[in-house]
């Protein structure tokens, strides 16, 4: 049992990242937790975890939680066993299989004798085989890294198990076997995910946001269903209250054009009956008075709506507020940018591929690059875009303009500012009032104009690089995208996915995102390793 009770946490400037949280986790539940960047996922499983202490509220577990974080730099100095908190017990199984029996030992031990054994089977099934309990996290890949993490979970045994972003740095053999674990996991599950298919696996859906957290009774898929329902829901309000407004500032005009035209004739008929100049004086001032009246008896009509409309709009996701507008790849579709006869790439001796790469690629198509880990699949983009060349066989280059979008968007200079970014893609000459007009449709308001690039997040820099592909003069023939939706929330994903599902050129993507790949409808997949 997992129990949240009005939880809040500030950071230390004291602004309030949430408030009045509550969630209770039943045993053997399995819930996703899912929510935009920055609305405090990672900090709430941190204080789950003991990690953290909340600023108020508290938390209350049946047992102690098993941890897994999204980031394993502080990790980097420690040994796998200590980074999996075993350490102790292996060194005192030694020490008495040693023959020094001694109390401290076999304290130490706790009548684990099966830890040497249980922690070779869990590395063997996580494919870290010969992996030995000695070795330093520092030398180790992210994958390598979260699956020692996740062989720990065997090794444990928790019942409760936090897991952040889990299958970030994974191939997709791993992410199987992740996939097996959350279906078969018998324990109490909390997962902060933005894999679409890890999501769909999980039974409840819990969203954090700046509301709250509000449950779903469903996996991914009825939560988006869900979401799309009140999605709709919100445009058909926004679209009654805009027609309410019109017709209010309409019906305002008639009548104060209604009051204008009776007042004028009013006019006329005291000016004809010699009326007194101080009763005139007073059918004056009452009929400005009525008039003042009638203006703020609709003026108030329409603030009141026009209020309500701007409270509906900003209710509106993010990614609906967003304008996309590709420029169309000059190139016409089936031309061959690329063709390879017997391709291989050697860093030594030997050569990267076990068998030759022989292929052509045409503009107009989508294609992913598929391959377990060190397969050779950024050594392959690099052979394509001419930063290496061949150690065997030919690679014919059409010369097409190309663009590649890693995972660290490395297209974008850390010391320039959002707009200075921004001019450098305007080969257009276009005005500076325009270039800001561009960068407010990705969402770039006024206060975000100066910010430098260096402090923004996974997802604002894809929005902003995103943006400088519309401010260039013209698409570019070839888009790559290597592991583009690590570090994603699910909204930038979304944006993500909705841009390149309106790009007409060519795309060459690297992920291991089975949902992410059938959405932007990728037509062939090259296998390497």
């Amino acid at each position: 049992m997992l129990l949240l009770q009005n939880l809040g946490y500030a950071h230390p400037n004291k602004d309030v990242l949430f408030d009045g949280l509550n969630l209770a986790v039943s045993d053997h539940q399995k819930i996703a937790l899912i929510g935009n960047n920055g609305v405090g996922k990672s900090t709430l499983l941190k204080i789950v975890a003991g990690l953290l202490a909340p600023t108020s509220g508290h938390v209350s577990a049946s047992s102690a939680p098993y941890y897994i974080p999204q980031h394993f730099g502080q990790f980097d100095d420690l040994t796998v066993a200590q980074a999996l908190h075993i350490d102790a017990k292996i060194a005192a199984l030694a020490e008495i299989l040693d023959g020094r029996a001694t109390d401290a030992n076999l304290a130490a031990l706790d009548d684990d004798w099966t830890i040497e054994e249980r922690s070779q089977e869990a590395l063997l099934h996580w494919g870290l085989a010969e992996l030995p309990l000695t070795q330093r996290l520092a030398s180790l890949s992210g994958g390598q890294k979260t699956k020692v993490f996740l062989a720990g979970i065997s090794i444990h045994r928790p019942e409760i198990v936090l897991l952040d972003e889990p299958s970030n740095h994974l191939d997709s053999a791993s992410r199987q076997l992740l996939y097996d674990f959350i279906k078969a996991s018998p324990g109490t599950l909390l997962v902060v995910s933005h894999d679409r298919k890890l999501l769909n696996l999980l039974p409840a859906v819990c969203e954090l946001s700046r509301r709250g957290l509000a449950l779903y009774g469903g996996n991914y898929e009825f939560y988006a269903e869900q979401k799309q329902v009140a999605s709709h829901a919100l445009h058909q309000d926004v679209k009654s209250r805009e027609k309410a407004l019109r017709k209010a500032r309409e019906t305002e005009r008639e009548a104060l054009e209604r009051k204008q035209k009776q007042d004028a004739r009013g006019k006329k008929s005291q000016d004809k009956a010699g009326l007194p100049a101080i009763v005139l004086g007073m059918m004056r001032n009452n009929a400005e008075n009525s008039s003042s009246r009638l203006k703020g008896i609709h003026a108030e009509k329409v603030g009141a709506l026009a209020q309500e409309l701007s409270e509906l709009r900003k209710e509106l996701p993010d990614t609906d507020k967003m304008k996309f507008g590709f420029d169309q790849s000059a190139l016409h579709k089936g031309k061959v940018l690329f063709a390879a006869t017997g391709l291989n790439y050697g860093y030594g001796p030997g050569l990267l591929w076990p068998e030759d790469l022989s292929f052509r690629l045409h503009s107009g198509e989508r294609l992913a690059l598929h391959g377990p880990n060190g397969a050779g699949k950024t050594t392959l983009i690099k052979l394509l875009l001419g930063e290496l060349q061949p150690t065997r066989g030919t690679l014919h280059r059409a010369g097409s303009a190309a663009v590649f979008i890693d995972q660290d968007y490395s297209l974008l200079h850390p010391q320039l500012s959002v707009y200075e970014q921004a001019q450098q893609f305007n080969a257009t000459g276009l005005q500076e009032h325009e270039v800001k007009i561009r960068l407010a449709r990705f969402l770039f308001a006024k206060d975000d104009w100066d910010k430098p690039c260096s402090a923004l997040s996974g997802g604002e820099k894809l929005r902003l690089l995103l943006c400088c592909l519309m401010i260039s003069n013209q698409a570019p023939d070839l888009i790559v995208l290597d592991e583009p939706t690590n570090n994603l929330d699910i909204q930038n994903l979304e944006i993500l996915t909705a841009a390149l599902h309106d790009y007409q050129g060519t795309l060459v993507v690297v992920s291991h995102d089975e949902y992410f790949l059938q959405q932007l409808q990728v037509e062939r997949t090259l296998r390497l390793g």
